[in-house]
């Protein structure tokens, strides 16, 4: 983990310096200017912001020049030079941005500074404006290309790290749900409800990591060949986003059967392990693109087993519990590329065999 968190350290830092050093010689060198300071520090703020973030950064960052140019220019030559003058600029530059955008921040930080510095050197150095959107533009672009064509990431490892926390976290809840039935202990199946229900930050990454690998394969050429690879990923990732929800339900209604004390028949048991043991094999296929087929066949015998147990005759909370297995089980088979009605089909055939 050190290891993999220094090689990504020592990437980002040699993104940063390479797009440094880039853009400084092309607007020095070639556009002529003999202090860019603007196009080194967007280079760099492009490839820091955050990952599936960098094409709106820059985007944003353009814009904000833009806006914070306008504003400023207009009210200096209507109310001249002063502390109150550049007060009042900045004050509505910002309110403009803030006005317009919502609450981005880097397009309201560089409206905000791009004002600050028209209304304090527009009086002393002309071309300032012209100066400031071209450093924007030559370290926005700069730092794009190179994330994108030199020192591009690879989409599929983002997607696979974060994805391992989730899938683990579902595959070893899931079983401590089956132990807790097993050994009729409801104070484990909320132990295990309480740790499901703190996945939101380990989802959220995985929706990050999402976006991240969806710019990586929209501006890296060397990366284009994995688009498809990222559409299976993001047409899974949703319904495992489904699958997570409906584990807390799963564990919210096996300890509330527990607790009223009611049968619990083996197979329902083993079609909870079935299904954990299914979300470990969909990480591992998905990890190789594909087949699905150990997946839908776990997926499939978990239906099969929850089918069995609702047909034993169940109390009204473990009658619950098969209904969410079975939600779950088509989930799952849709991550794992089958039409909803496929699946649902499938789902009702393997119950009701």
């Amino acid at each position: 983990m050190r290891l993999r968190l220094f090689t990504i350290i020592l990437v980002v830092a040699a993104q940063c310096g390479l797009a440094a050093a880039l853009s400084w010689g092309l607007a020095h060198e070639v556009l002529g200017r003999p202090a860019p300071i603007f196009a080194p520090s967007a280079a760099v703020g492009t490839i820091v912001a955050a990952l599936g973030q960098r094409a709106l950064r820059t985007a944003e960052m353009l814009l904000g020049v833009g806006l914070g140019l306008i504003v400023s220019d207009l009210l200096i030559r209507f109310l001249g030079f002063g502390p109150w003058q550049i007060g009042l600029v900045v004050m509505l530059s910002i309110a403009v941005a803030l006005l317009m955008t919502g609450r981005s921040g880097a397009l309201v930080a560089q409206a905000g500074s791009t004002a600050v510095l028209i209304a304090t050197f527009s009086h002393v150095q002309q071309g300032l404006e012209w100066a400031r959107i071209i450093d924007a533009g030559v370290g926005g672009t700069i730092g794009l290309a190179v994330v994108a064509l030199l020192l591009p990431i690879n989409p599929m490892r983002i997607l696979e790290q974060a994805a391992g926390p989730v899938a683990e976290t579902l595959h070893t809840q899931l079983r401590e749900v089956a132990h807790a039935l097993a050994e009729r202990d409801p104070d484990r199946a909320i132990r295990a409800l309480d740790q499901l229900s703190g996945m939101e930050p380990d989802l959220a990454r995985m929706q990050e990591a999402l976006a991240g690998a969806e710019e990586v394969t929209t501006i890296a050429p060397a990366r284009w060949r994995r688009r498809t690879d990222v559409k299976h990923y993001r047409r899974g990732f949703q319904h495992i986003d489904r699958v997570s929800a409906q584990c807390r339900a799963l564990a919210r209604w096996a300890a509330t059967t527990l607790q009223y004390d009611e049968p619990v028949p083996e197979e329902l048991t083993a079609a909870v392990n079935r299904l954990a043991e299914a979300i470990q094999m969909l990480r591992r296929e998905a990890r190789t693109g594909g087949p699905f087929d150990q997946t839908r066949n776990a997926v499939l015998d978990g239906a099969r087993l929850a089918g069995q147990a609702y047909h034993r005759g169940l109390k009204p909370f473990s009658d619950a519990m098969v209904i969410q297995l079975r939600t779950m089980a088509s989930d799952l088979l849709r991550a794992t590329g089958c039409e909803p009605e496929t699946a649902n089909r499938m789902v009702r055939e393997a119950a009701t065999s």
